[in-house]
């Protein structure tokens, strides 16, 4: 059930709301803007296929990508409006049995993670879920643009794939923090996309869509299904 589809007297008993969270951001010379937001709305999507209990919420295409401002077409709303805007969001779902934020973009996870620890210091049964990933292919390199090739592959430039910095994000992020981005990887890319596959972005869907299951059902635990 998505929320775009229903009006409000065929929501019937509370249900878990699944939000999705992306960003609109550069994604290296190969792949589009929305890869986090089209990532995001894919998991909710499956969610709510295996749980008929859950309702997905339109998608949230903006979030905390100040990182990548050095690249034309990053929209950004920061960490204090993206913490801000997911606490009213989530206080305004009390007809809902819980909230579950899944969020497909790295840069949200610091503003995510103060909301979701205000939210529930308020009493709210909410949780966000975020997909994994290897720490030297964090953005735009061969994870997700398997990914993309298995969910919109003509979005996929195959013909502009580039190496961008490989090293283990740990060992960037204080340059990241300094520099952003592009002062990192000049063409937007933490790993390298070479030896992308649809198979395999399949496969890592459903590993990701079977961890927001077990988050869906630890949500559904603690509010009244």
């Amino acid at each position: 059930m998505n929320l775009a589809d229903v009006a409000w007297p065929e929501l019937g008993e509370r249900r878990l709301l699944a939000v999705p969270l992306g960003a609109t951001e550069q994604h290296g010379p190969h792949l589009p803007y929305t890869v986090d937001t089209e990532i995001a709305v894919e998991l909710c999507r499956r969610l709510a296929e295996a749980c008929p209990e859950v309702v997905v919420a339109p998608p949230l295409p903006y979030g905390s990508s100040g990182e990548h401002a050095g690249f034309p077409g990053t929209l950004s709303i920061g960490q204090e409006v993206t913490e801000l805007l997911v606490v009213e969001l989530v206080r305004s779902a009390d007809a809902f049995a819980g909230v579950l934020l899944v969020c497909a973009h790295g840069g949200n996870a610091v503003p995510l993670r103060r909301a979701v620890a205000k939210l529930r210091y308020e009493g709210r049964n909410v949780r966000a879920w975020c997909p994994d990933g290897p720490a030297d292919d964090t953005h735009a390199g061969r994870l997700e643009t398997s990914v993309m090739l298995a969910l919109r592959p003509e979005a996929v430039r195959v013909n502009r794939f580039e190496a961008g910095a490989t090293r283990p994000l740990p060992e960037l992020i204080g340059r990241l923090r300094d520099e952003g981005v592009r002062g990192v990887s000049p063409n937007g890319v933490l790993g390298d996309p070479a030896g992308a596959t649809a198979e395999a972005g399949r496969a890592t869907l459903r590993r990701w869509a079977d961890g927001l299951l077990e988050a869906a059902a630890a949500v559904a635990k603690d509010g009244i299904m």
